[in-house]
């Protein structure tokens, strides 16, 4: 099996005192829905296919779309039937929920369901890099963490002025993961479940948002916030993948325990199965080049795709979205045409041999759930 993707302390790993002071652990209840609760999470697309758009490319990360051009893509997928959408202040320093939502406020706001998140603020300044955050040509602001509850009321407020709204279906608390926060790891922690959290239920109650979760690309912060507090939404990114099932053996057991809604990301691990796998061919995994470990088990995966004649996009999408707890898998396009690709690998016939030489060699684990599974139930949008 391939080794973790970092190595580095999990917050599961700190002292409990860290936080059991004010939170007992969960005790298997689970917390009743709000009054603000009574629509599903997401929506399917029209035809029932479960892909929604990401918004992180509208935002122009890595490279610039300009506004005509990320309209379209919105477009494309609407008139396609895709009816959920998700954005971040991160994503283009606000660029992200400006264009979606000028996109989306023609519609009927009962037609789709919108999620984006908090953590981060933005401030304004006349004079920023070209490069932000991996974004470029952003809006004119820089950000700065703020989880407090002041920030994160804030940080809502400040979004829906943006996108013209006047409420969000999810909010996703952003990338508060031990990677990311280093040694303040555990500060982040005690702050979300004694402000964050607690501020963002306040809000639903008021209106503002539908359903609270967390948005991150580390399954070990969501056992751990889990241990503590209840979650109606979660958005893993790049944790359940053809390539990568560490949260197979014990989160996503939990997230249909206590009925998390969820919803995928980077289920083509930023590149690197989003098309057909060869050794000449640069690889990213995660967003960095990838290690030799990931790129042996891509081309492993590769010989099998070659022999039944399945494309890899259509494996990996299809085996992200077999999993019971997946509800949704949030895909981020950069054009009309990048959409229709992923439709058509959603709708690819793939053998069941195909799924079963996968498991007998190795490449996926015995228990993952696969497409054709007569045991497979539950969960779904």
């Amino acid at each position: 099996m391939p080794p973790p993707l970092r190595e580095y302390p999990c917050l599961g790993d700190l002292p409990t005192a860290l936080v059991s002071r004010r939170f007992a652990p969960y005790d298997g209840r689970h917390v009743p829905a709000s009054p603000h609760m009574k629509t599903p999470v997401f929506l399917p697309c029209t035809d029932g296919t479960r892909l929604g758009l990401g918004g992180a490319p509208l935002g122009n990360l890595f490279e610039a779309l300009d506004d005509a051009q990320a309209r379209a893509v919105v477009d494309a997928a609407w008139s396609d039937g895709c009816r959920s959408f998700d954005t971040a202040p991160h994503y283009g320093h606000g660029l992200s929920e400006r264009r979606l939502g000028d996109a989306l406020r023609g519609h009927a706001r009962s037609r789709w369901r919108l999620s984006s998140k908090v953590g981060r603020l933005l401030t304004p300044q006349a004079q920023v890099p070209h490069e932000q955050h991996s974004y470029v040509n952003t809006l004119p602001f820089v950000q700065h963490w703020d989880l407090s509850a002041s920030g994160v009321r804030r940080s809502v407020e400040d979004t829906l002025q943006r996108m013209g709204l006047a409420q969000l279906d999810a909010v996703y608390i952003h990338d508060i993961d031990a990677a990311t926060h280093g040694p303040r790891a555990a500060a982040v922690l005690r702050q979300v479940l004694e402000e964050t959290l607690p501020e963002l239920a306040r809000l639903k109650q008021a209106g503002l948002l539908s359903h609270v979760g967390l948005g991150v690309n580390d399954h070990h912060i969501v056992e751990q916030v889990l241990r503590h507090a209840d979650l109606d939404v979660l958005m893993l990114a790049g944790r359940y993948t053809l390539l990568d099932t560490v949260a197979l053996p014990t989160l996503m057991p939990q997230l249909l325990t206590r009925r998390v809604a969820l919803a995928l990301g980077g289920v083509f691990n930023s590149g690197i199965l989003a098309t057909r796998v060869t050794k000449d061919r640069t690889l990213t995994f995660n967003y960095a080049p990838a290690a030799q470990v990931w790129v042996d088990k891509a081309l492993g995966i590769q010989s099998v795709c070659d022999q039944h004649g399945v494309s890899m996009p259509a494996a990996a999408l299809q085996f992200a979205l077999a999993h019971p707890a997946t509800q949704i898998v949030m895909l981020g396009v950069r054009s009309a045409d990048q959409w229709q690709a992923a439709r058509q690998a959603a709708g690819e016939k793939i053998p069941l041999d195909f799924w079963q030489q996968l498991r007998h060699e190795g490449w996926i684990p015995p228990e993952a759930p696969v497409p054709g599974d007569t045991a497979q139930s539950g969960g779904r949008a």
